[in-house]
């Protein structure tokens, strides 16, 4: 059990982590065992530790309630401009510790479970991630939630309430086994069910043209059942609500049929309904034409829809009747983020509600839709861009093809009328392909319907314009903008990294955790011996910390003192794990060719997933694996180099592996990683970065100085030269004796002795069709990391390095990122209010006047 804090630590804890109050503690016990009575039906004779965790989480949940509610109040009465950040992922990780911080009730929470006798830490372990997402896009979105509640935006999440989310990862003989991630086993209770608010959405059927106007007739109901979870703004009283939308057959699915004696049969085909919401797809950057992926993506967006209708048409200022009719008016209170092109199904979707259901004019729905949508791109590979094959969409969505097929015949129009004659141009910029199977281009018509299209760093989005969506920025160039992604420093620093937060805060105060920006006044301590010792101080017990987890892991003895060098993200080829993996090949042939020099010590950490079908990806971990069964067993490195594959990468592991970091592998190749997210939280926990010109890391090396990150390797220009020119990885094989001896150790079995030729796809990949050219950036990357290894030993220098690295993040707060959609893309303004009586007790929150809750969620 964690001893209670010294007064001295407690008193250096109070301002990141809330007070503990008497009545605070006295009133959270006494919630606890409430709960552990009333909720779970348990004493402490039989309760069990998951028991005691869903009592803490209860009790937590307690102190939501009440500002949700009024939040919600608030909105209906003040009927602001709402956003509807549409995202096919959330990946939220867990959420007892975040709401503690958000709600500032950490040391309170800390005291009362001491007090009772139990581990605060071993309870949060209880808790399942909410692993709805695949990696950074869905973290993007869990990340943007936190910002916009604690700016204060009128701000709704909606996705699917997966049943299962992103696999659990089991590494067995060295490859990666997929299971199942039950999630929901043992309930959630962080959310709410609001069967009050489904929703039927329509599949199939046909379409009937009638002078009133088009009828869908014999569809396919499946009905959407929302669950709410609350999103407490960072200690601004804000609630907002993440909604997701769980799938349910009617009570009638398939018995109209009376299909006699077919009872039994019909209730069990219930389940094909209610697959739609059963698992997350598990690809990362690339794109699965599967009938159930565009059944979800539809069932997101047609349920969705329907709720921002109704509370389009219920929310007006003072009145509950349906009263508002004019859809003139929705652009200026509804904004619609399309996170990618999966949920771009909206854009058609709003036309067919403006049109078929509200009867507008053509024209006059279509601005609306436009001035309503925008669109966020976040990949610039070919394979994940979504194209639907026409006969599907026929088949599933008969009324939205031949709603795509007019806004196509009128796009057309436009470019023919603008370009006379450039057929090119009209094929290039069709929403339909043609060629063998037509298939319909999702980031076409969400270009077409958008007002706004953004990339996610600087040089995506000028990749994108120069590029993918050239054609379009030449027609529109006023639609296209940049918003670099951002993290939430809650959950990315006070949470997971709380000794380093309370350094900084001790030099600058606590504002910094609202306005990130202020962490450039870091700067002038960069000189301050004091403040170099703190910094390396926290960095070092987050090692040891990190150590202690490793070697109850893994098995493998770890070396406190080793720089600890991490790659975590999912496994692709364009991230190039093999680079990294020919770099620890290299390293260790030269410490068993000269063993006796003092070579840096260096912890290697790789880790990630790879989707289930991606042969290559899963190969890539067999081999990491296999090189550290090698180099791990070899008593000539000793503790001089270790390598270790991180099983199970999550939301949770890398809360805790980031802040143990030294080194943070960024080295996809150049135009290829749209922006990265993972670089920016290492960044700011104090982890220096080893990087191409790529993504985000372009504006990491403006913000820090470029002199303070490691970069390496071609830039765009370089790549696309290459291209020109030919990449023949056998010359770099040739010239670099290093890199061919590496090489041949693979392919020769050196790492897989039982099975010599087990990395022989691998290496023909490397020698012979490498998209991602990795042989073309190795000389520079070794190059680079003996600059890394130099610095290393030196702390001082390392330390002031870090400093830099830190005081440079403040633009990579989502903050910043939510204050430009706000601004540039949604006609919205953020408020920081900070209410002069922050936290009011339960009993005054609680008070709902006038019966007005009707319309409320």
């Amino acid at each position: 059990m964690s001893k209670p804090l010294s007064d001295h630590d407690r008193k250096k804890q109070i301002s990141v982590r809330g007070l503990a109050g008497v009545e605070n503690v006295t009133e959270l016990k006494q919630n606890f065992n409430r709960h552990l009575h009333f909720t779970l039906v348990k004493d402490r004779n039989v309760a069990t530790r998951r028991d005691y965790y869903f009592a803490l989480a209860h009790t937590v949940r307690d102190h939501l309630i009440g500002r949700w509610i009024r939040t919600q109040q608030h909105y209906y009465e003040k009927d602001p401009k709402r956003v509807y950040y549409i995202s096919l992922e959330f990946y939220m990780g867990r959420t007892l510790q975040n709401t503690m911080v958000n709600l500032a009730l950490e040391n309170a929470c800390d005291e009362a479970t001491y007090q009772l006798g139990l581990d605060m830490e071993e309870l949060q372990d209880m808790e399942e991630d909410a692993g709805l997402g695949n990696g950074g896009l869905g973290r993007l979105a869990a990340c943007f939630l936190d910002s916009m509640a604690s700016l204060g935006l009128a701000a709704y999440g909606y996705g699917i309430r997966y049943e299962f989310g992103i696999f659990n990862q089991k590494i067995v003989n060295g490859w990666q086994v997929e299971e199942a991630d039950d999630w929901l086993r043992f309930g959630n209770p962080w959310e709410k069910a609001r069967p009050e608010y489904m929703r039927p959405v329509h599949f199939y059927g046909r379409t009937e043209h009638h002078p009133d106007g088009v009828k869908l007739v014999d569809t396919q109901v499946v009905l959407a059942l929302p669950y709410d979870t609350p999103i407490p703004g960072y200690r601004n009283n804000i609630v907002n609500t993440m909604r997701l939308w769980s799938a349910k057959a009617p009570c009638d699915f398939n018995l109209k049929d009376f299909n006699v004696g077919g009872y039994i049969q019909a209730v069990l085909d219930r389940n094909l309904a209610e697959n739609i919401s059963r698992v997350l797809y598990p690809n990362d950057n690339f794109f699965e034409g599967k009938e159930l992926r565009l059944k979800q993506e539809y069932f997101v967006v047609s349920a969705t829809l329907q709720d921002i209708i109704r509370r389009f048409k219920v929310s007006k200022f003072g009145s509950r009747e349906i009263a508002r009719t004019d859809f003139s008016k929705l652009p200026d209170k509804v904004a619609i983020q399309l996170n990618d092109t999966h949920p771009a199904m909206a854009i058609p979707e709003l036309m067919r509600v403006l049109v078929d259901e509200e009867k507008l004019e053509w024209e006059k729905a279509w601005d609306i839709c436009v001035r309503t949508c925008a669109y966020t791109n976040h990949t610039v590979l070919p394979e994940a861009l979504e194209r639907w094959p026409v006969d599907l969409f026929a088949h599933l969505l008969p009324r939205h093809l031949e709603i795509v097929y007019e806004i196509n015949r009128r796009h057309l129009e436009v470019i023919a009328a603008k370009y006379p004659g450039d057929n090119g141009r009209l094929c290039r910029m069709s929403l339909i392909e043609e060629g063998g199977q037509k298939r319909i281009n999702m980031a076409h018509l969400c270009i077409v319907g958008s007002h706004a299209v953004n990339g996610v760093a600087q040089i995506h989005s000028d990749i994108l314009k120069a590029t993918v969506f050239k054609d379009f920025y030449e027609m529109e160039p006023h639609k296209f903008q940049n918003k670099t992604n951002g993290i939430t420093p809650r959950r990315w620093l006070v949470m997971c990294n709380p000794g380093l937060a309370e350094v900084i805060a001790e030099r600058i105060g606590e504002d910094f955790i609202r306005d990130l920006d202020q962490l450039q006044s870091l700067r002038k301590y960069v000189n301050d011996e004091a403040f170099i010792r703190d910094i390396a101080k926290v960095k070092q017990e987050n090692k040891l910390k990190f150590s202690v987890h490793l070697e109850e892991h893994y098995k493998v003895k770890i070396n406190p003192n080793s720089m600890f060098d991490i790659q975590v993200k999912r496994i692709h080829e364009y991230k190039r794990q093999l680079l990294n993996c020919l770099h620890i090949i290299t390293y260790y042939n030269r410490i068993k060719k000269e063993p006796n020099k003092q070579w840096t010590p260096r912890t290697v950490m790789i880790g990630g997933k790879a989707a289930p079908g991606y042969h290559t990806a899963k190969m890539i971990i067999r081999l990491i694996t296999a090189i550290g069964e090698v180099v791990n067993n070899d008593p000539v490195i000793g503790d001089r180099l270790k390598v270790i594959f991180l099983e199970n990468y999550r939301v949770t592991l890398a809360e805790r592996a980031i802040p143990a970091a030294d080194l943070s592998e960024q080295i996809s190749t150049a135009g290829t990683e749209a922006s990265g997210t993972g670089n920016m939280k290492f960044m700011l926990n104090g982890a220096l970065t080893i990087g191409t010109m790529d993504g985000a890391n372009v504006e990491m090396a403006e913000e820090a100085g470029e002199d303070n990150l490691f970069i390496f390797g071609m830039r765009v220009d370089d790549v696309d030269a290459l291209d020109m020119k030919g990449y023949h990885a056998e010359a770099y094989y040739n010239r670099l004796p290093e890199l061919k001896q590496a090489i041949d150790q693979i392919a020769g079995g050196f790492f897989s002795p039982k099975q010599p030729d087990l990395f022989k796809e691998i290496v023909n990949m490397m020698m012979h069709h490498d998209r991602f050219k990795v042989f073309a950036d190795y000389e520079d990357y070794m190059k680079c990391q003996e600059k890394v290894n130099a610095l290393y030993k030196n702390p001082k220098e390392w330390t002031k390095k870090v400093i830099y690295n830190i005081a440079g993040c403040g633009k990579f707060s989502s903050d910043r990122t939510i204050t430009q959609y706000a601004r540039e893309i949604w006609g919205m303004e953020p408020t920081i209010i900070i209410p002069s009586q922050c936290f009011p007790t339960l009993a005054n929150i609680c008070h709902v006047g006038n019966g007005t809750l009707r319309s409320v969620i």
